[in-house]
């Protein structure tokens, strides 16, 4: 119970890898509260207490800075502390650079990196207040070490994350608050299957299974694999690693080809 009674807001808890996220964290003992902007956010916290476990939910755009603030400063009140954050709210649109609109690209720049950057603002001062905190950005392996075509805006947003990571890192050391990184490689969930769809729409699970073949593990990843290593970073069995990124990615950025070998 290496979470146990401490309290945790997963941004995007509501599906993918947040879910996971989630899950792992509950089976840990932490108190989860998820700030999601979709619908599906009452039902899967409804979910949760039917089942006894504590997890409260609020409905929000993470592009509101002023209401992220009153939501934080109302988790506060509720709860007492906050002691983890998971940045994990996220959006992924494949577009052709030339093509691409200004309202896609400030969409991921919006979400990605100023709706992360409104909800670390918010709680950083209560980190400090108590002189404890975890903090886990999911950035990507996208943009930090790999790219493919129609990811521009996407690519961007991620290794803007790792920059972030690594400066705020910095400034909140001194305050014993850890902030890390952690870089997935492709994990199945409903991204990746709206990737699998803007790249073919007639046959979209014939890309995931081409994205498999493409993995040394064969295979994509789940989201409690991914959980585990974000509850791991949110515990104190991570507490003299900060300003770091953790790749997960079932060793796909690891071969130099794919066809060299014996």
């Amino acid at each position: 119970m290496k979470l146990e009674n401490k309290v945790a807001i997963v941004t995007g808890g509501a599906m993918g890898n947040g879910a996971g996220i989630v899950d792992v964290f509950l089976k840990y003992g932490a108190k989860v509260i998820i700030l999601d902007y979709s619908p599906k956010l009452k039902e899967v916290v409804e979910k949760y207490q039917r089942d006894k476990k504590l997890v409260g939910g609020y409905l929000v755009d993470i592009r509101d800075a002023n209401k992220v603030k009153a939501i934080v400063d109302d988790i506060a009140r509720r709860f007492g502390r906050i002691d983890i954050l998971v940045n994990n709210a996220g959006v992924a649109k494949l577009e052709p650079f030339e093509t691409m609109t200004d309202e896609v690209r400030d969409y991921h720049f919006d979400i990605n990196i100023k709706g992360t950057w409104n909800v670390t603002k918010a709680v950083v001062p209560y980190m400090k207040r108590h002189q404890y905190g975890k903090i886990v950005n999911l950035s990507s392996v996208t943009g930090n070490m790999v790219a493919d075509p129609g990811e521009v805006a996407y690519a961007t947003t991620k290794a803007a994350l790792t920059g972030f990571t690594k400066g705020l890192a910095m400034e909140v050391i001194k305050d014993h608050i850890t902030v890390n990184a952690i870089c997935p490689g492709y994990i199945m969930t409903p991204m990746v299957e709206g990737i699998a769809k803007d790249s073919n729409q007639q046959d979209p699970q014939s890309v995931v299974a081409g994205i498999a073949a493409g993995i040394p593990m064969g295979r994509l990843g789940t989201i409690h694999e991914l959980g585990e290593l974000a509850a791991f970073l949110a515990s104190d069995e991570s507490s003299y690693i900060t300003g770091t990124s953790v790749v997960i990615d079932g060793a796909s950025t690891l071969p130099e080809t794919m066809s060299v070998g014996v």
